[in-house]
């Protein structure tokens, strides 16, 4: 997870979807937001005190997502869990129709 400067919302952390093996030949990677805006759909990846100190309820909404330059990726706020890595996967296919 990281802190993101997204055109549309600010500065907000995000997570990277792209895959670690294409990200060095990248100029652009894909950023699944993260927000307090619970909407409890299946899409979505609760984050609730996994210690990333982030506001109280907030979820990856992996409805959306955005492909933005490398240089609006800003530092780390921590890492995923293998178990929200799992779940994430399982959201992104949900998101984009591959379930």
């Amino acid at each position: 997870m990281y802190e993101i400067d997204f055109p549309h919302a600010g500065p907000h952390p995000g997570v990277v979807v792209t895959r670690e093996e294409a990200i060095p030949v990248l100029g652009s990677v894909t950023i699944a937001l993260v927000t307090s805006n619970r909407r409890d759909h299946p899409a979505e990846v609760s984050l609730d005190d996994d210690g990333l100190d982030l506001r109280a309820g907030s979820v990856i909404n992996c409805d959306d997502l955005a492909t933005l330059p490398k240089s609006m990726v800003g530092k780390s706020r921590g890492y995923l869990s293998p178990g929200k890595l799992r779940e994430l996967n399982g959201a992104l296919a949900i998101a984009l129709g591959l379930d």
